[in-house]
């Protein structure tokens, strides 16, 4: 097998060195050229892999090679890129230019497969791209035209669906298996004081890799051990207040960014103390992306070849490679997730050129996405298994970096136990609360009622969750799933960044919690704007319920991105704990609902569930949505935050942006001192 391998790749190589431009029609000549070049540039990269010599470069050509692989993408060089849809598109017509671009993005991504050794998917990308030249030099030879567009669609969606198998199985292997690979010894192994270890992912390095790990080269062991162990007893403690057994599990993913080694390394360490070897892989450490805009072109280009016959294919390799890693999926604990941010906001633009799921795809994808989570739960049981998530910024974030990392990390280690106290506070008003209103100022327009879940038996029961420094870090936040029945109203934001994307003036409005209509203001077409959130943030549903309703109480996270002007570029994780949000999608709690989970006054937190996430237990498709996305009205655009009694009484939690229960004034300090 081994020797077949070797030997398909050889033949790929040769002929594509003998590729020559007059083989094609004119117009398709240039796409063919370069194409070929960047499969030279592969084979290239391959041999200097095998022989070692890659990484004995001076560091200056070692530099340019990284760049090289790359320059295309950058936004300087985008325009007359193919794997840019709109050149693509002019070069060659709407219907190849589209199929020609995604194909491209495609070939692209065999590079991870040089660095990796998947030598059989680089195989595979390398005999498309000589089936495709072949069709189009035999098309010209005899007829001097080009072949049928569905001739070359066929090609792409057959060999997506011939390399599914080795895909899936691979995929899930690495998900779930600690086989301290390449990327195991590069964290644990390498020089980590010399920062040319990152030209070794094989991924793009800008100045943001280099400069993050140089500033971590900078830093006291005693702050690389505090991030680490905050990262992973959060990690511990995640656990604890699920209710759910570590004992039980002997690994756990990685998942960091580039630069970030000294903490992950030592991380590695805290966890095999914990009985768990961590899983490193190429999938679980990302970089700085070279042009958002790229990625952004290509999330649908899956829209050419995914039909029902394949997602059907795809979901048997998925069962499969499942069961094939059965023993590692169970003793899988989760991941442990190292987030980054600091970039610059990025605003897509939208492009008439680039490739667009119909709804027959939407709802095909919905579909696909429910089951493979259906398969996944079957292997790695949700009320088995936890997650923490810990975040930092990168040098993109701007001057003073220093001065942000050291705020951050005073953040992210903020003492729990008193945030716990004042939390309860809070709890014990809103669990004598029928319904929560939520109402903005100073040009919010928020006006919501949330209805919240009845206690049988308020002595020992608790509709809140007193949620501190363990799955999600930082502190600060008391979180509930709303009784979907009654809840209504507009939930309105002046600005707010979503999966690193950008929303101005988003507005969504609900009826028996599910939205009902949604807009924004990025684009002059108000059907580019639906669009624009019903791909990003309702993923393609219909409509979907509020899953979580939350008062976020860090109001020195939220000082602190005043201060510093970064609050355009916190993440989520963050950015949720500055103020009430509401999630759009599943519960905090999908798909453990039946796990008894407890606050620390030894309460159960009964609101688990809604109306849809009830339905597990006779169609469980329906019952889940694979999304969860927070939105956060920030203290300054927030009014009102009262909770209403059956007897019509009503007590102020928040009002005008302060917190009002006594018990809570320290969480007005750090507001009293930035206004």
């Amino acid at each position: 097998m081994e020797e077949l391998l070797e030997e398909r790749l050889r033949l790929a190589r040769e002929r594509i060195a003998d590729m020559k431009a007059e083989e094609t029609r004119p117009d398709f000549a240039e796409y063919f050229q370069k194409t070929a070049g960047w499969f030279a540039r592969l084979f290239e990269t391959k041999a200097l892999l095998e022989e070692g010599a890659l990484f004995t470069m001076e560091p200056e050509k070692l530099e340019e090679w990284n760049r090289s692989c790359y320059e295309e993408l950058y936004p300087e060089n985008y325009g007359v890129s193919y794997a840019n849809p709109a050149y693509a598109v002019k070069q060659l017509g709407r219907e190849y230019g589209q199929l020609f671009s995604a194909l491209y993005a495609e070939f692209r991504q065999a590079l991870v497969s040089v660095y990796e050794d998947r030598q059989e998917e680089f195989a595979a990308a390398a005999e498309l791209f000589l089936e495709t030249q072949a069709a189009f030099r035999l098309a010209w030879e005899e007829e001097k035209t080009v072949p049928a567009w569905e001739e070359i669609r066929q090609m792409f969606y057959w060999y997506t669906s011939d390399y599914a198998e080795i895909r899936s199985e691979r995929q899930i292997r690495e998900k779930v298996t600690p086989e301290k690979g390449r990327l195991y010894r590069l964290v644990t192994e390498s020089n980590l004081a010399d920062p040319l270890y990152l030209y070794r992912y094989g991924k793009a390095v800008t100045e943001n890799e280099k400069r993050t790990a140089l500033f971590l080269n900078s830093l006291p062991e005693d702050t690389i051990r505090l991030m680490a162990d905050t990262f992973t007893e959060g990690y511990r403690l995640g656990f604890l207040a699920g209710n759910k057994d570590i004992g039980k599990k002997k690994s756990v993913s990685i998942h960091y960014h580039m630069g970030f080694e000294r903490v992950v390394k030592r991380a590695v360490e805290n966890f095999a103390a914990m009985g768990l070897e961590s899983i490193l892989c190429a999938e679980t450490c990302e970089g700085t992306p070279v042009n958002r805009q790229y990625l952004y072109d290509h999330k649908d280009d899956a829209a050419l070849v995914f039909d029902r016959q394949y997602a059907n294919r795809k979901l048997e390799t998925v069962r499969c490679a499942f069961e094939k890693n059965r023993e590692a999926a169970g003793v899988y604990g989760g991941p442990a997730v190292m987030e980054v941010f600091g970039e610059e906001p990025f605003v897509p633009v939208p492009g008439a050129e680039t490739v667009k799921g119909g709804e027959k795809y939407r709802k095909l994808m919905v579909e696909y996405t429910s089951a493979y989570r259906q398969i996944q739960a079957e292997y790695i049981k949700e009320e088995e298994r936890s997650f923490t998530i810990i975040a930092f910024p990168t040098p993109a974030i701007g001057e003073p970096f220093a001065e942000i990392f050291s705020e951050i990390i005073r953040i992210n280690t903020l003492d729990y136990q008193r945030y716990r106290q004042m939390q309860q506070v809070l709890i014990d008003i809103l669990d004598t609360a029928e319904y929560v209103e939520i109402k903005g100022m100073n040009g919010n327009r928020t006006n919501l009622r949330v209805m919240l879940r009845p206690l049988a038996d308020p002595g020992k029961e608790t509709k809140f969750e007193n949620c501190v420094a363990d799955v999600n870090i930082p502190v600060g936040e008391v979180f509930t799933s709303p009784v979907l029945a009654g809840t209504e109203g507009r939930l309105h934001v002046s600005r707010v960044f979503l999966n690193e994307l950008e929303y101005r003036d988003l507005e969504i409005t609900w009826k028996d919690g599910m939205t009902t209509d949604y807009s924004c203001g990025n684009f002059e077409d108000r059907e580019e704007g639906r669009r624009y959130i019903r791909d990003n943030v309702l993923f393609h549903h219909e409509a979907l319920p509020m899953g979580e309703f939350a008062i976020g109480t860090n109001t020195t996270a939220y000082v602190a991105a005043r201060r510093y002007g970064i609050g355009d570029r916190l993440p989520i994780l963050i950015a949720e704990k500055m103020g009430p949000h509401f999630a759009l999608g599943d519960t905090c709690y999908a798909q453990a609902e039946d796990v008894k989970v407890y606050n620390p006054d030894g309460k159960e937190i009964v609101a688990r569930d809604n109306e849809i996430s009830a339905l597990r237990d006779t169609d469980r498709s329906r019952a889940y949505f694979n999304c969860h996305t927070d939105i956060t009205i920030p203290y300054d655009e927030l009014g009102e935050l009262t909770a209403v009694r059956e007897d019509g009484s009503r007590v102020k939690i928040i009002w005008e942006g302060r917190f009002v229960p006594e018990g809570c004034e320290e969480l007005n300090r750090p507001l009293l001192k930035e206004f």
